[in-house]
């Protein structure tokens, strides 16, 4: 195992996005900026994405050897000779994570911390990933831990904006996913893995992805109709979604890997744009 092995099995472009997440959530609810905090709240983040991650690597090798985007990863092409040291690392990264939201910050951090962990690890890969087209539907709650993590180390009260917050991350998770498995769908169909473009066919598939990001558009307008945020962030959430609508209805029109690809990399646009969009409107006063 060599040092780029290990980065590899933390996957630390997920936690980093994981991470923005969490500090979008922070900055929606805080009424000044505490740094010190918010450093230790990145960090108790990317550990327990980390650990998460590696657990993944643990688990899912065996399919991860069967497709060409995984073949090559740590546990799959045995650079780690035993791969149970894997599970003694995502342990270690876990409880640590866990243990500094907790003493550094408050219990509701560190809960958050690892029921996103724990949803991710055992609900998405242990359980349902290999079961049911469902799988990054459900398993995809994981994602909007962070979101509320963050809101709890600013403020452990704040409820409304964060569970808002949660909601479109939550919604936003299958059509970016699904969108992924529509490019990559020989793969999961040659390891098995039961993805809904696998089961159902592409154009099935984009129809479900219209319906979900119909209802991702409208979570994302829920904050401003509870009162949460006002003009700033309706402008330019109501304008990412109608985009991000009309490239689904594209795809229902033509399901290929093309379309599947913009939106794809349109969702990570909008995903971010939309939590800044949340910054901006807590922290800019329209003069009407």
């Amino acid at each position: 195992m060599t040092f780029a092995h290990y980065i590899e099995l933390l996957k630390l472009r997920i936690g980093v996005l994981l991470a923005i997440t969490a500090m979008a959530g922070y900055f929606a609810v805080a009424e000044t900026v505490q740094w010190g905090p918010l450093i230790v709240m990145v960090v108790a983040m990317m550990l327990c994405s980390s650990g998460s991650s590696v657990f993944n690597h643990f688990y899912d090798r065996d399919i991860d050897k069967k497709m060409t985007r995984t073949s090559k990863r740590p546990l799959a092409s045995g650079a780690m000779k035993d791969p149970n040291n894997a599970l003694w690392l995502a342990g270690g990264l876990l409880i640590s994570g866990c243990v500094l939201a907790a003493v550094e910050l408050n219990w509701l951090v560190a809960l958050h911390l690892a029921l996103g962990a724990f949803t991710y690890m055992v609900v998405y890969t242990v359980w349902l990933k290999r079961r049911h087209w469902m799988n990054i539907v459900i398993g995809g709650a994981a994602g909007s831990f962070p979101v509320l993590a963050g809101a709890a180390a600013a403020d452990s009260t704040a409820f409304t904006l964060p569970m808002l917050m949660a909601i479109t991350l939550f919604l936003w998770t299958p059509s970016h996913f699904w969108a992924l498995a529509m490019m990559i769908k020989d793969d999961y169909a040659e390891a098995g893995v039961p993805m809904l473009p696998v089961m159902v066919g592409d154009v099935k598939c984009a129809r479900y992805m219209m319906f979900n990001t119909v209802l991702l558009v409208v979570s994302a307008a829920l904050p401003v109709a509870f009162g949460a945020l006002g003009m700033i962030y309706f402008v330019i959430s109501t304008g990412l979604g109608s985009r991000f609508i009309w490239l689904n209805w594209k795809l229902v029109q033509e399901p290929t890997k093309a379309w599947a690809r913009k939106i794809f990399f349109f969702s990570m646009s909008y995903l971010a744009a939309v939590f800044v969009a949340i910054v901006l409107d807590r922290n800019i006063t329209l003069p009407f």
